[in-house]
């Protein structure tokens, strides 16, 4: 199959385009390192051309209230153009509980390009993936201030940025969804207790301390970042920090 990977330079992008084209699939990267614009459509006719289908792993480059915008651009964009190339299957990456978190503009950004998708011209399919465990360092520097580290107690099920990848690769080769896959880690932590398990595992001498107010995370109510009935991936986050 020939798939068109927008997004394809990426944490995940590099990974599924490795992953399908080790499977004899030819996968094609896009960015905007390649000429390839999403927000202003250059170069996206011809990065879909042939293709018998579309995987979109672009971000937003922001969390805000700018991100609605993107993802609203860049979807209509590139379901116009795989439309009129024929395209048979868009796949996108979303999260899990993206549904059930009003109070985050991502959030409900990323649920507007799920609902762009399902409202398109496209067969389609939506993996929905728990935090990466890549983001954890980045999660504990938005509150971290000197050797103090404020997080919540959130459930967070993390899973690795491979896992994700692999998951996405096996979609996009299969019959559309027109529907949702849900995938996870296989653990459980509250996200305070994620952080002193980073922190001490990497002999960071940071403290954590529990802030139900703190942080991005503070907005989520309950375990809704969380689904123990998705497919569970196999790497553990202990054995992802050595």
């Amino acid at each position: 199959m020939k798939i068109a990977v927008i997004g394809g330079t990426g944490l995940i992008g590099s990974q599924v385009v490795e992953k399908l084209n080790a499977a004899g699939h030819q996968a094609v990267p896009h960015s905007l390192s390649t000429g390839v614009d999403v927000l202003d459509g250059a170069g996206v006719d011809r990065a879909v051309e042939g293709a018998d289908v579309v995987v979109n792993l672009t971000n937003s480059p922001t969390f805000d209230d700018a991100s609605p915008a993107f993802f609203q651009a860049s979807m209509d964009n590139l379901l116009a153009a795989a439309h009129r190339a024929g395209v048979g299957h868009f796949v996108v990456l979303s999260i899990v509980g993206v549904d059930q978190v009003p109070e985050l503009d991502y959030y409900r950004a990323k649920l507007l390009q799920e609902e762009i998708l399902r409202r398109g011209p496209v067969p389609y399919s939506i993996v929905r993936a728990t935090q990466f465990m890549e983001f954890m360092e980045a999660v504990m520097s938005w509150t971290s201030d000197g050797d103090t580290v404020r997080l919540p107690p959130t459930p967070i099920q993390p899973i690795a940025a491979k896992d994700v990848a692999a998951e996405v690769a096996d979609v996009a080769v299969g019959t559309p969804l027109n529907g949702i896959r849900d995938i996870g880690g296989p653990d459980v932590f509250p996200l305070d207790e994620l952080g002193r398990l980073t922190l001490s595992r990497n002999g960071d001498g940071r403290t954590v301390v529990t802030d139900p107010t703190a942080g991005m995370f503070a907005a989520v109510k309950g375990d809704v970042l969380t689904d123990r009935d998705a497919r569970l991936a196999p790497t553990r986050y202990t054995d992802w920090l050595a």
